[in-house]
């Protein structure tokens, strides 16, 4: 029993340390794609949504931690939708720098437009 119990809180704090974010996702989306003018939350007919579409991009927002899911999802929103992938990647400390070469080496093949933004630009 206490062995589960250390494992349990082990889990929430490790959890809650991941989850602490300057700003929350939805405030660089909204920031970001206003600024593009495109269309956030863009409805597909399986009800995804697409976080931004902006021209000719399907574009995936999400944190640099997350480049891995948000490959994954930029390329089916453009398969989906007809348009390019893209993905908007959130900076938000010195460390996220790290997932940059990784991110833009899968990129560069697949051929996903990469754009990033700080909590600077939110100024």
């Amino acid at each position: 029993m206490k062995k589960l119990l250390s494992i349990c809180i082990f889990i929430l704090l490790a959890g809650s340390t991941h989850a602490a974010n300057l700003f929350p996702e939805a405030r660089y989306q909204e920031a970001w794609c206003n600024k593009m003018g495109g269309v956030m939350e863009y409805r597909l007919d399986d009800g995804t949504r697409v976080d931004c579409m902006a021209g000719d991009y399907a574009v995936e927002v999400d944190f640099a931690p997350k480049f891995y899911e948000a490959i994954g999802q930029s390329l089916f929103y453009a398969l989906k939708t007809g348009k390019q992938a893209g993905i908007l990647i959130i900076l938000e400390n010195g460390t996220d720098g790290r997932y940059m070469d990784r991110l833009y080496w899968v990129t560069k093949a697949e051929r996903i437009r990469v754009w990033t933004i700080t909590p600077a630009e939110l100024q």
